[in-house]
């Protein structure tokens, strides 16, 4: 199988909400409950542009086998420097790499940014144990766990925290980091 990572397009946006529709109905690596509408989907996608952030399309054979985006991590000002990664893989192509060469390339355009940390929200999923060990796999580290802070199916659902500090040496950073003015992603 031949695997592209490129950047995502606008005309991506139909693929990513339908598989993002899916985790939302049908999964719990999301905590929303009702699909985003393909508005809202591009409400997102421009706010994550607006940041110049990264968000990736990942292909099998040149069909769409996931995506990743980095968002600011909290909109206030001292957090400028560290993003969340989200990543989503379709069902079909999940054991073929994708998820880590999204993850790959991810950590990579934001440590080209100059930017300090990425941080992993994983909660509990049928791929949360795979999402974790592939975070330790690629340096992340553990942070802490929300103990059942969503309600999902009838259910609690943790959320593990992992940490990759790209800059763990604690230098002042290089770059003016994220404008958060505009607000959260």
């Amino acid at each position: 199988m031949i695997r592209t990572i490129r950047d995502a397009t606008r005309n991506d946006l139909g693929a990513i909400a339908a598989l993002y529709g899916r985790e939302v109905l049908n999964g719990t690596a999301t905590f929303e409950l009702e699909p985003p509408t393909p508005g809202e989907m591009s409400r997102r996608f421009d706010a994550v542009k607006r940041h110049d952030l990264p968000w990736l399309v990942a292909e099998l054979d040149g069909a769409f086998a996931g995506y990743a985006y980095a968002s600011p991590f909290r909109p206030r000002p001292a957090y400028r420097y560290g993003v969340e990664g989200s990543i989503y893989v379709e069902e079909t192509a999940r054991g073929h790499g994708v998820g880590r060469a999204l993850l790959e390339a991810l950590v990579e355009r934001v440590r080209a940014m100059g930017l300090r940390h990425v941080i992993g929200a994983i909660s509990d999923s049928d791929t949360s144990a795979a999402s974790i060990a592939l975070h330790r796999a690629l340096g992340f580290r553990d942070a802490g766990v929300y103990r059942q802070v969503g309600w999902k199916f009838d259910r609690w659902l943790d959320v593990t925290l992992m940490q990759l500090d790209l800059a763990p040496d604690g230098a002042p950073p290089g770059v003016p980091g994220l404008d958060l003015t505009g607000g959260p992603a």
